[in-house]
């Protein structure tokens, strides 16, 4: 079995078929290969998750279990498309799940929205998460900039962009990001979200962190407070929502503290356009108001809001699979349960998928668990109808690396790679300390003597 992505979704499919009672009733040997275009497992716990959020990314101690298993085999450095293709997997696996989730921005389809000062938020979180793709240095303009979305992303950024860089060194930032963030000028973060407060997506846990950073003052505005019959009624059904609201009402009532860093959460507030000619200088939004039903309707009121940098988080996107269809709309491969579908839209047989790149960036990393119940489910119904892999021996796909010369990292390597992180980390009191090349990366896990 190959697995595309070694994010959540992907580790869990894997350790899911480990444990399938109808494989282990019938005798089925289950042997997982799990290949990842970066050199380290984990996908976006290691590389979406902010840095000020340990308790998420103590997810990694139960994927490092399941990646443990002998049936598993990790293999980094490996890039579906570039260093395989279909064809390559279907010869040596029996079946192949894609687990490649959403990795891009959503755009935002507004005027200016291109400006330079203009940026998406998958950038700036591979960023400050020092993916190695993404090039080191990063400059925050500003003293006041727009986050543009209601979601836990948004929320994450904002709250990077008005956080002391100083407060993050007991994470695992990386020194060019410290230095990035300390060299910030920002007073003002302005967070801009379309619908009302009960129709925010951020969790209240997310929600609360905002009003816990030093020196930062969360500021909300009780005339942006309206609410309607949809609101009240999801007020009463979801826990979630009823907190949200509770937690918002309180900040509005309360009286100012005068910290020298605002965040201000902006509700029914639609972006219009980006202002500015040769950069980012402002935001116009329109008011909205609430239509009874959930949805909203402009008011034709416009505001402008004078910022010098725009950060875009209305969602995520997955990319396009080499060889395989793809629903450009909605940033997913086309699919009924994990079967993957073609044109046509008959189940392309022994090709599924699994998380993001199956439903779309919706839910938290625990959701994707059920996800991948699904999707193996239905992999083991339709197991007989499998065309058995050519090649299916462990070593022949080993070979085929070799032969491409593609420097593949291996679950050993990366166990290297981290007490590496980690010993960089030790000297500066901090856990560890990413290394931030892929060059480097790949050096190390596979250098036995590292």
């Amino acid at each position: 079995m190959g697995i595309v992505g070694s994010g959540p979704a992907g580790i869990y499919a894997a350790d899911l078929l480990t444990k399938d009672d109808t494989l282990a009733a019938s005798g089925t040997p289950v042997s997982i290969d799990i290949l990842d275009k970066l050199p380290s497992p984990y996908g976006l716990v290691r590389y979406g998750v902010a840095p000020d959020h340990p308790r998420i990314k103590q997810i990694q101690g139960a994927l490092h279990k399941i990646l443990d298993k002998p049936q598993i085999r990790f293999l980094g450095n490996v890039e579906y498309g570039v260093d395989l293709k279909l064809e390559d997997l279907r010869r040596h696996y029996d079946a192949v799940i894609f687990a490649t989730g959403s990795d891009r921005d959503r755009p935002l389809d507004i005027p200016g929205a291109g400006l330079p000062g203009s940026h998406g938020a998958a950038d700036f979180v591979f960023w400050y998460d020092s993916h190695p793709d993404v090039a080191p240095s990063w400059a925050v303009e500003g003293t006041s900039v727009a986050v543009i979305g209601a979601g836990n992303v948004a929320v994450d950024v904002a709250r990077i962009l008005a956080k002391d860089a100083d407060d993050l060194l007991e994470t695992d930032i990386t020194d060019n990001v410290h230095q990035g963030l300390r060299a910030k000028n920002v007073t003002d973060v302005h967070v801009f979200a379309r619908r009302g407060i009960a129709q925010g997506k951020f969790t209240p846990m997310e929600l609360r962190e905002l009003d816990k950073q030093p020196g930062v003052e969360v500021i909300v505005y009780p005339e942006e407070f309206e609410l309607c019959e949809a609101s009240l009624a999801a007020i009463e059904d979801s826990n979630q929502v009823k907190t949200n609201v509770k937690v918002l009402q309180n900040w509005a009532i309360r009286d100012p503290r005068g910290e020298p860093r605002r965040l201000h959460l902006h509700f029914l507030h639609r972006p219009v356009e980006v202002l500015g000619d040769e950069r980012v200088a402002g935001l116009r939004t329109e008011r909205m108001e609430l239509t009874g039903d959930g949805g909203v309707r402009g008011t034709g009121e416009f505001v402008d809001h004078e910022v010098q940098a725009v950060y875009r988080a209305i969602g995520y996107l997955g990319s396009p699979v080499a060889d395989l269809p793809f629903d450009d709309e909605r940033g997913v491969i086309p699919n009924e349960g994990g079967r993957v579908l073609d044109l046509d839209e008959h189940h392309i047989p022994g090709i599924y998928a699994t998380g993001w790149i199956k439903r779309g960036p919706v839910g938290l990393i625990g959701h994707t668990k059920g996800d991948a119940l699904e999707t193996i489910t239905n992999l083991v119904s339709d197991r007989g109808s499998f065309t058995p892999a050519a090649e299916p021996a462990p070593e022949a796909f080993l070979r085929l690396l070799a032969e491409r010369r593609v420097p593949y990292t291996t679950w050993e390597g990366w166990q290297r790679l981290e007490a590496h992180e980690e010993a960089l980390g030790e000297p500066e009191g901090r856990k560890r300390v990413k290394v931030l090349s892929r060059d480097e990366m790949t050096r190390i896990a596979r250098d036995a003597t590292a």
